[in-house]
């Protein structure tokens, strides 16, 4: 599978972090996928960038002091100012909901499959809908 970023490819930041032990990563607990703990576009990788789930591990952002450990559900992208995309994520333990930025190297085609679910799935009959 091919990765776009989001960045020019010859800029140095674009260049994807060394993994240099096995602790640098980290296995989705949704799909399964091994995933790099280094992310294009943010500091700490929160989610996956294949199904785009997290885990609830934080009270605050970067304490992880959350007992809960349940799987955080993606179930939108808010566009935050500067057109910044952001997911929203709800714990399936916990219900808690939590705005995590996006990475450089999410799954574009997750992201606008999340971002259309509104139009797809509308939360009224649309046979309601006149001229």
């Amino acid at each position: 599978m091919s990765r776009s970023y989001r960045r020019d490819p010859d800029d140095p930041r674009a260049v994807a972090p060394r993994l240099e032990s096995a602790s640098d990563t980290f296995r989705c607990q949704h799909c399964r996928a091994e995933i790099p703990r280094g992310a294009f576009g943010t500091e700490h990788r929160n989610h996956c960038p294949f199904c785009l789930w997290s885990v609830h591990v934080d009270e605050r952002p970067g304490d992880r002091r959350s007992p809960c450990r349940g799987g955080m559900e993606p179930i939108a992208v808010w566009v935050r100012e500067r057109e910044e995309w952001a997911l929203v994520h709800r714990c399936a333990s916990c219900h808690v909901v939590r705005v995590n930025r996006i990475a450089g190297d999410d799954n574009e085609y997750a992201l606008l499959a999340l971002a259309a679910r509104p139009m797809a799935l509308p939360p009224f009959p649309v046979t309601r809908l006149r001229r």
